[in-house]
């Protein structure tokens, strides 16, 4: 019987959704400090697969691993929402689409 291996973080419920479809799969509960780091790789994957597809549907992943990483931190989506408005505030966005090309010290 041929195997795959993934050794990646999945949503929760993919373990019952795989065994739903009449296969096995082996999983394994994370410590904290696994956790985090396969949390800092799945944030790495998710931008990827938005980068290479551009699908809208790949931000809602995004976000999701970002909400789970504010979870984690005991934050949640509007302590970054006021992280992001303060930022806005002092820094703007990016709606002008400003491209520093040099800076050039005297």
């Amino acid at each position: 019987m041929p195997k795959i291996q993934y050794n990646k973080l999945v949503c929760d419920k993919i373990p019952q959704i795989i065994e739903h479809t009449g296969k096995a799969c082996n999983i394994e509960i994370l410590t904290t400090e696994q956790y985090v780091d396969k949390l800092n790789e799945k944030l790495l994957e998710e931008v990827m697969e938005y980068l290479e597809s551009g699908a809208i549907e790949e931000l809602a992943d995004i976000s999701e691993v970002i909400i789970t990483i504010l979870k984690h931190n005991n934050m949640c989506a509007g302590d970054l929402e006021n992280i992001r408005l303060e930022k806005l505030k002092n820094r703007g966005g990016f709606e002008k689409r400003v491209l520093l090309k040099e800076v050039i010290e005297e």
